[in-house]
């Protein structure tokens, strides 16, 4: 073989078998998400911190909502935390403050006509005897008390939540998942401005519910006392149960519940949290000052499952929607078998209800630290 054919073979067979240039030049494009949070206290962040964490995702924003806490403060502590970790590039747009129609007052006449609340999030008045947990004291909607890390000096983004997810699915249509672990009170405003929203979002990840029926004659931990005495009532359902009925009913191409039944008993103890913390890293540091053991992996789990659906041992399809009849139920969870309740506008949803726990601590331990 002359030496220019021989150098020629030589470089069509090297071609061959190395890789494409436009995958160095290319990497894999990362999947957009909007949290979407009533992010109060440090358990509520650190699902946000872990997804800002993951070299796989583009945070495109978090927008805040009440629920455990009033959105102001939330607002305030999830821009300071932002600070802290090195990342004001991520805008923080603040979201309702209220429920669309459920009120504080509503709520006590409910309590008294029927059976006091466990908890009850942002209306609570008081912490019951068998708290452990150091709770931040109760205080007026719009008071935000000095941050124990320190108020921040950067401000939110100016337009409201519902306002800015309806931005963000315009400008990405079809790459945006919505990862709402609060109240759905933002998501429903969205859908009621612009009613092709839902059918931007490439897919709506919530959290919140019991549907497995509850260990009743067991001891349980203080955060099972709800879940005992009322399964279906979460404080993501019935703090604003008709925006949860508009999301239930909405069109959005993929619609996933994980559920408390998930990260049920799985506590985020001492030990957990010093191994998410070892690498002395911005994030790890957060969290080694601010977390507290003893919170159950709620929102942690719900993101560790999106990360990676492989983790969900037990799942099921179910047509859901929510009680919006004044009573003792109003704001639970209501089921039937797919495509069999009252077609009223309710849809199949996806419902984890079991994971593999030790998959999420380890995702956790391994985001935090990183």
């Amino acid at each position: 073989m002359r030496p220019l054919n021989a150098l020629l073979a030589l470089i069509l067979a090297l071609a061959a078998v190395a890789p494409p240039a436009q995958a160095a030049d290319h990497p894999p494009e990362r999947r957009k998400v909007i949290i979407d949070q009533d992010a109060f206290e440090a358990v509520n962040l650190q699902s946000i911190l872990m997804l800002l964490q993951d070299p796989s995702v583009e945070v495109l924003g978090i927008t805040t909502v009440s629920g455990d806490g009033w959105a102001p403060e939330e607002t305030a502590q999830t821009l300071r935390m932002l600070e802290l970790v090195g990342r004001t590039d991520i805008p923080v747009a603040q979201g309702a403050i209220y429920p669309l129609v459920n009120t504080q007052a509503r709520n006590k006449l409910r309590e008294e006509a029927y059976s006091p609340m466990p908890y009850k999030g942002a209306w609570m008045e008081s912490w019951p005897s068998y708290n452990t947990i150091k709770r931040r004291l109760t205080h007026a909607p719009d008071v935000v008390p000095p941050l124990p890390e320190g108020m921040p000096t950067t401000k939110p983004d100016p337009r409201p939540a519902a306002q800015f997810l309806l931005d963000m699915t315009r400008k990405y249509p079809g790459e945006v998942t919505i990862i709402a672990v609060g109240p759905l009170t933002n998501i429903a405003l969205a859908q009621r401005l612009d009613d092709g929203f839902a059918g931007r979002v490439k897919e709506l990840i919530s959290e919140g519910g019991i549907l497995l029926p509850p260990e009743i004659d067991q001891p349980a931990d203080q955060f099972a006392m709800q879940a005992i005495y009322a399964p279906r009532m979460s404080i993501n359902h019935f703090w604003d149960p008709e925006a949860t009925r508009i999301v239930f009913t909405s069109p959005w191409p993929e619609l996933t519940l994980v559920t408390n039944d998930a990260s049920r008993q799985d506590i985020a103890d001492a030990a957990l949290l010093a191994r998410a913390t070892t690498s002395g890293h911005p994030v790890a540091r957060y969290v080694a000052q601010q977390a507290q053991p003893g919170y159950p992996l709620w929102d942690e789990t719900a993101v560790a499952q999106w990360l990676n659906p492989a983790i969900a041992t037990r799942q099921i399809r179910l047509a859901m929607d929510v009680d919006l009849m004044p009573g003792a139920s109003y704001g639970a969870l209501l089921t039937w078998a797919p495509g069999k309740g009252p077609h009223l506008g309710e849809r199949d949803v996806r419902v984890v209800l079991g994971v593999d726990n030790d998959q999420v601590r380890a995702r956790f331990v391994d985001l935090i630290n990183h």
